[in-house]
């Protein structure tokens, strides 16, 4: 996982435009009665709004306020992978309603109902679609493209 902040930087843009996009495409599939070829494009032109947006909320504010809510019940020494699950499941719980109130302001109605209609319908795609595919996608992404600079680093020092 992520060490130096240009590893950070990178691992979140990483995650940030796999999660974003799964979500922006799950909601226009949502507000258009399904998936088709035009879903993925349509797709495309939230993306440059929303994939900043949330580049900024994670990097800055809500990976801080993720740990330290996954450390209020797990532990250092407890099993790596289980404290990446925790970590990943912290984050959705805070992205998601917040997320879910930056779409409602700029692309719906606003209102406190829409606000809680989106985020009750996106809630549940973001976990599953954090903890099973776009977390582990974005893993293999960010080891395959530091691949070089990891193996160095986890070297010892002689």
């Amino acid at each position: 996982m992520p060490k130096t902040l240009v590893q950070r930087i990178v691992f979140t843009i990483i995650m940030a435009t796999l999660m974003v996009y799964g979500m922006i495409v799950y909601n226009v599939a949502l507000n258009t009665g399904g998936v088709s070829n035009q879903t993925f494009l349509l797709a495309l032109h939230e993306l440059p709004i929303m994939l900043p947006i949330a580049f900024v909320l994670e990097f800055f504010v809500v990976e801080k306020l993720a740990a330290r809510l996954a450390f209020s019940f797990m532990r250092p020494t407890d099993r790596p992978q289980f404290i990446t699950y925790a970590m990943s499941m912290m984050i959705v719980c805070i992205m998601c309603p917040v997320m879910s109130l930056i779409a409602t302001l700029l692309f719906k109605e606003p209102s406190f109902g829409t606000w809680v209609h989106t985020f009750g319908c996106n809630f549940p795609m973001a976990f599953f679609w954090q903890l099973f595919y776009c977390g582990p996608l974005s893993r293999l992404i960010f080891r395959t493209l530091l691949k070089k600079q990891l193996e160095k680093e986890a070297q010892p020092v002689q």
